[in-house]
């Protein structure tokens, strides 16, 4: 037997922090844990090394270093795979599968601020928020102006939800507060039970984007959801409706979507991510002025408590499998 057990790291938390993390549950384990962080992708023959001793793999939540075919097929010995982030796309799940290496996202820890950062847009863009701080701020007065351009409540309007999971959930609870009617789309459709929970009602998505005052994409990036919302699905949208994407940048056809705010066939949009981050200077969206839009640095999930969470979710994982108990929140098979 090993005399400890090798928790190989990409993310850019020091060994010493996670090793502190897992010493808690060291009472809990037959053996101590080694903790090596590895960033140099350049030292392949010393990645390859690690990765045939490695028990447990936590991912790289930057998701700059991935996790291709071939690291997969080097794992000699690999339990899990655990991802501390919602998104997974940098890691070959197929190839992880195929070996019997499951690979774990961290669930619903970030759903909260998800759901929080998406009412909080809504209402800024409905109310034209960031336009009316620059230009006060800047010593102008448009009260009247901005009134009559528009200005609108949540109350009594529709909200299409985009993939109903952990997240949409949590933002389908909150509009309801807001006496709003829920729409959802998603691959798979929910319970009745669920359905009757959430106040949510099934709707295809053109039915979904051609109805809806507000719409929230919450899907991950698959081969299915890239290019999800290109001009088609812009187009069917009211031009008083606005699109929130705190998802993947991917899922958005970002030049579409410039454009329809550019041109005025939505009202506004609000987005956390981009197809590649960080976004260049010559990105559409960045390029655009005097639009309703915000555009934040990919921290819709990222508040002080998910983060909390999110770390412990991870530890959680990783200790569960080294007692040789399954993992939790697996995206990449059944266990």
């Amino acid at each position: 037997m090993e005399s400890s057990y090798l928790v190989l790291s990409f993310s850019p938390l020091p060994a010493e922090l996670i090793k502190t993390l897992l010493s808690p549950y060291r009472g809990m384990l037959d053996r101590d844990i080694e903790v090596i962080v590895f960033r140099n992708l350049g030292d392949r023959a010393s990645l390859f090394s690690l990765l045939e001793k490695a028990d447990v793999i936590i991912g790289d939540y930057t998701m700059t270093i991935p996790i291709t075919r071939d690291m997969c097929n080097a794992m000699k010995k690999t339990r899990l795979i655990a991802q501390p982030s919602t998104g997974y796309d940098h890691i070959d799940i197929q190839a992880c599968a195929e070996k019997g290496i499951p690979v774990a996202n961290i669930g619903g820890a970030n759903a909260v601020s998800v759901a929080e950062y998406t009412i909080m847009t809504a209402l800024a863009l409905m109310r034209r928020l960031i336009e009316a701080h620059s230009r006060t701020s800047r010593g102008e007065w448009p009260q009247w102006e901005l009134m009559d351009r528009g200005a609108f409540e949540l109350h009594g309007k529709i909200w299409g939800i985009i993939g109903f999971g952990r997240i949409g959930r949590e933002v389908a609870r909150r509009a309801r507060a807001f006496d709003m009617r829920i729409l959802y789309y998603d691959k798979v459709r929910a319970s009745p039970d669920i359905e009757e929970n959430y106040g949510a009602e099934f709707a295809p998505l053109p039915r979904l984007l051609k109805t809806s005052d507000v719409v929230s994409i919450h899907v991950p990036l698959t081969p299915e959801t890239r290019g999800m919302i290109g001009e088609k699905e812009l187009r069917l949208m009211k031009p008083s409706a606005i699109l929130i994407n705190p998802a993947r940048g991917e899922v958005v056809d970002e030049e579409a979507l410039a454009r329809a705010l550019r041109e005025g066939w939505i009202f506004g949009a609000a987005v956390d991510v981009y197809s590649r981050e960080p976004p260049t200077q010559d990105h559409p969206l960045l390029k655009l002025r005097d639009v309703n839009l915000i555009l934040t640095p990919h921290i819709a999930g990222a508040t002080t408590d998910a983060r909390a969470r999110i770390i412990q979710v991870t530890i959680d994982n990783v200790i569960r499998v080294l007692r040789g108990e399954k993992p939790v929140n697996v995206v990449n098979m059944s266990l």
